[in-house]
């Protein structure tokens, strides 16, 4: 098998497990609400937050660290740290033990995530990285939509410590193979420095807008809080703009946003992923709280259409971007995702799966559409040296704006519905009222919600179509090269 094949393979499987246990929890969440002991409703939100928060968090340094002391070696330690975190995970015994084994699952998510796609674009010519980075790209996005249907079979079938435990023999595997089988093809930086001050302000400032919102969601701070832990979440990362700024090393290389092509790729990317983090949060209470009570593999085979149109439409679409350049696949998928939350916005509570699947359809296809080109046109855009921070910047940005869509989601859905109520959806406690008046404010919350991320993606198509020309296209319509990155 040629070296290029070797490589697509792991870090597929390492970016589909890594993505695919970002949401395989979600599907599970209920059942672990009333099994494990010590899970209240913040614990609970919190298990899907913190493996977000800590993947953000780390990814940009992490691609760093692969810049410099190379990409292979710590996408290895992180196969093995993300399945050291599984099986803990699975042998939790209280809600905090699994939400603090879930940082370590996400460590350990973050080596491979940010290393995978510069791994990919150092293995292949230029003129195949559409099709290569969209496999792979459509694995995290799969993953992500996957995971609800795999974890709701083995939830329903082997018990929620299941979902973990299935990643122990294929991570084990994985982490072999990465290590006998992957080489280094870049030039170690070794002589450049770790960013600290950027670090720190950075994750202190991501975790001081997700305390604001999930604390306040949750009725746990006032309004006071709220904005003071705001404005200092706003200020550490406008002091991390400026240390970039200056920083000799810097983890986020604001240079590379002078390249037209990078920043319309990463701000359409996180608006992407701002408007679509919260959908499969949401979209599983709808199924297994009131007004469905579906079982976790029922809600698992109700969301089968979105994975399998982004399935089929992903590589598809990366295939073409290489003949054809990203912006007319970018625009389309972010259209058609818009157009799909529009539809959803419309559910009620008599919407049956047949009503459900023409939105669903439609938006797994414009993740895919759109996903593949997206990351195609963004790591191609940069020069061979910052593919490691560039590939962290996309996937920070990704997990940045997931993250944030479920806080801002919590925080609407808190507005429309008392704790108590919550409790019912996601406890599944006894109501605090009766259910007919629980079930209307948490469909109109979910209207609010979908109608948000719709003008999201609106706001998207304005990057995703002012992009500028594409250098290596093999058709018709090939562009002029863009101009080199500056130095």
């Amino acid at each position: 098998m040629q070296y290029k094949w070797v490589v697509l393979s792991n870090t597929t499987v390492g970016t589909l497990m890594s993505s695919l246990d970002s949401n395989i929890v979600i599907i599970a969440l209920p059942t672990i609400a009333r099994e494990l002991p010590g899970t209240s409703l913040f614990t609970l939100l919190w298990v899907l937050i913190g493996y977000a928060l800590v993947t953000s968090v780390v990814l940009l340094n992490f691609g760093r660290l692969g810049d410099m002391y190379g990409r292979v070696r710590l996408y290895t330690i992180g196969f093995g740290l993300f399945t050291a975190g599984s099986a803990l995970c699975g042998l939790s015994q209280t809600g905090p033990e699994l939400v603090g084994f879930r940082m370590v699952q996400a460590i350990g998510a973050g080596f491979l995530f940010a290393n995978s796609a510069a791994i990919i674009t150092d293995a292949f010519p230029p003129e195949e990285r559409g099709r290569a980075l969209g496999i792979n790209q459509v694995s995290i996005v799969a993953g992500s939509v996957v995971g609800l249907v795999l974890g709701g079979v083995l939830t329903t079938e082997l018990g929620w410590r299941s979902i973990f435990y299935v990643n122990v023999p294929i991570g084990l595997f994985a982490t072999w193979r990465a290590h006998a089988g992957l080489r280094e093809l870049s030039r170690p930086l070794r002589h450049e420095t770790i960013d600290w001050a950027g670090n720190l302000t950075f994750a202190g400032g991501l975790t001081a807008v997700l305390l604001a919102v999930t604390f306040t969601a949750l009725g746990q701070f006032g309004r006071f809080e709220f904005y003071a832990l705001l404005a200092l979440g706003g200020a550490l990362l406008a002091l991390f703009v400026g240390i970039e700024r200056r920083a000799l090393h810097p983890m986020f290389e604001l240079k590379l946003l002078r390249i037209r092509l990078f920043s319309a790729s990463i701000g359409a990317i996180f608006l992407n992923a701002m408007a679509r983090g919260c959908f499969s949060f949401v979209m599983v209470f709808y199924l297994q709280g009131p007004p469905h009570y579906l079982t976790p593999l029922e809600a698992g085979l109700y969301l089968i259409p979105v994975s399998a149109a982004l399935a089929t439409m992903g590589p598809i679409s990366g295939l073409l971007s290489d003949r054809y350049g990203s912006r007319p696949f970018a625009v389309l998928g972010l259209a058609l995702a818009l157009v799909a939350f529009l539809w959803l916005a419309q559910i009620s509570a008599t919407t049956t799966f047949l009503g459900l699947v023409g939105p669903f359809i439609l938006l797994g296809a414009g993740m895919g559409i759109f996903a593949s080109p997206n990351r195609a046109a963004m790591m191609s855009s940069v020069p061979p040296r910052s593919r490691g921070v560039a590939a962290g910047i996309g996937t920070t940005l990704v997990n940045s704006g997931a993250t944030l869509s479920l806080g801002v989601a919590i925080l609407i859905l808190t507005q429309a519905l008392p704790i108590g109520s919550l409790g019912t959806i996601f406890l599944g406690t006894g109501p605090v009222a009766p259910i007919s008046i629980v079930v209307s404010h948490f469909i109109r919350a979910i209207h609010e919600v979908y109608y948000l991320s719709a003008a999201l993606l609106a706001v998207a198509l304005i990057p995703a179509a002012m992009r500028g020309p594409e250098a290596h296209r093999t058709g018709p319509a090939a562009a002029t090269p863009s101009p080199p990155a500056p130095d």
